[in-house]
C-alpha cells in the first residue's frame, strides 16, 4: 500500500473522481485484495483479530492490521476495546458497513455468473 503523492496528478485525478462519482468513491473504499474478505467474515458477527486471522490464514498479521486499520478510519468496521486483562479487542461491521451486505450477496451471484461465462 503506497501512498499516492498529494503534489501528484494520479491524486488529483482520483480525488476529483471520489467527489464526482459515487460509484468509484464506493469502489475505492472496498477496493483491495483483502477487504471484501474482512467484510465478509464479519458479516455475522464480531470477531477478535485472532479470529479473523484464524479465518483468513493468507494474510499476514500486518497486512490485517493495515486493513483493519484502513476500514476503521473510512467507518466500515467498529473496533470495540474492552478494559480487561489482557485487553480484549473486537472489530464489527458498522450500520453502513452492513448496509454492503446485500451488495456484497449480488457481487457473489455475478462473480459465479461471470466465473461460468463462456462465449
Amino acid at each position: 500500500m503506497t501512498k499516492i503523492k498529494e503534489s501528484s496528478t494520479n491524486y488529483a485525478n482520483k480525488t476529483l473522481l471520489n467527489e464526482t462519482c459515487s460509484e468509484i468513491y464506493a469502489i475505492n473504499l472496498i477496493s483491495g485484495q483483502w477487504i471484501l474478505s474482512i467484510i465478509y467474515h464479519l458479516k455475522n458477527n464480531r470477531l477478535r483479530f485472532s479470529d479473523l486471522k484464524q479465518q483468513i490464514p493468507s494474510i499476514s498479521d500486518k497486512m490485517l492490521a493495515a486493513q483493519l486499520k484502513k476500514m476503521e478510519k473510512s467507518n466500515l468496521i467498529k473496533r470495540s476495546v474492552f478494559p480487561e486483562v489482557p485487553v480484549r479487542v473486537e472489530y464489527e461491521l458498522s450500520a453502513i458497513a452492513l448496509a454492503f451486505l446485500p451488495i456484497l450477496k449480488e457481487l457473489e451471484t455475478w462473480g459465479n455468473l461471470h466465473k461460468n461465462y463462456h462465449p
